[in-house]
């Protein structure tokens, strides 16, 4: 099958599919193969399409507010902990990727605003225990437990019900994390979240034994399904913390 992309600006098109794989005849934007065309465009119009996750929240009065902070596994789950608090809570996260510890002490402070908070739930790890082209962790174990203690101090000055996550396991074939690596930094983590009286939300030992059906293939990432479940495990914790039914 050939597709005219008459519909399809020509600008687009050029920034997505190089001369050589387009016939970009006189007075048409194009035909080429449309099974072609999509397997190029699909990650560019995914790249330009605003998140969900990200979508600010105008909060209802008289709801508890509550703040997620996490990497691309807290970002999957967000707009399902958005949807299941409904008329519970209001569901916030920083408009961004939180990636590692080291840039959750960075932004943390920016990440909370000026506004007061009744929950908040929080992870770092993944990002952490990646392996970088020199072989080591992106932040060392050592660094790691560091910056932890230090977002958890300033976390508990919040007076919100603080409520830390486990980082979820990591598979074998990532490619980029060691499996079992990231134990090590949730016990870490564990520690200092437990000496700060935070309450534990251990989605690694939720996840482990169903990852064949919620996680992707040699991937640290979960379907859609599965950040409907870890989503709803989230909510569980939240509304334990919140005193809500």
């Amino acid at each position: 099958m050939r597709v005219v992309l008459s519909n399809v600006p020509r600008s687009f098109v050029m920034r997505i599919v190089p001369l050589s794989r387009a016939v970009l005849p006189c007075g048409s934007i194009g035909l080429m193969n449309r099974r072609h065309f999509l397997s190029l465009a699909t990650p560019a119009l995914l790249a330009q399409a605003p998140n969900p996750a990200y979508a600010p929240v105008t909060d209802v009065p008289n709801l508890p507010r509550v703040l997620l902070i996490g990497d691309s596994i807290s970002i999957g789950y967000t707009v399902p902990v958005r949807n299941q608090l409904a008329r519970r809570a209001n569901v916030h996260r920083p408009g961004e990727n939180c990636r590692h510890s080291g840039v959750g002490l960075e932004k943390l402070d920016a990440w909370l605003g000026g506004g007061k908070w009744d929950a908040i739930h929080y992870n770092f790890g993944l990002h952490d225990c990646v392996i970088m082209p020199t072989g080591l962790h992106q932040v060392p174990l050592a660094q790691y437990e560091s910056n932890m203690t230090r977002i958890a101090a300033r976390l508990k000055q919040t007076g919100a019900r603080v409520v830390w996550t486990a980082t979820t396991p990591v598979p074998p074939g990532t490619g980029s994390r060691n499996q079992g690596d990231e134990i090590a930094y949730n016990r870490a983590a564990q520690r200092i979240a437990s000496d700060a009286g935070f309450a534990i939300d251990d989605l690694f030992s939720f996840a482990l034994p169903q990852l064949a059906r919620i996680q992707l293939p040699a991937n640290v990432h979960f379907t859609k399904e599965g950040s409907e479940i870890l989503g709803a495990e989230v909510v569980r914790h939240l509304t334990r913390a919140l005193g809500i039914s």
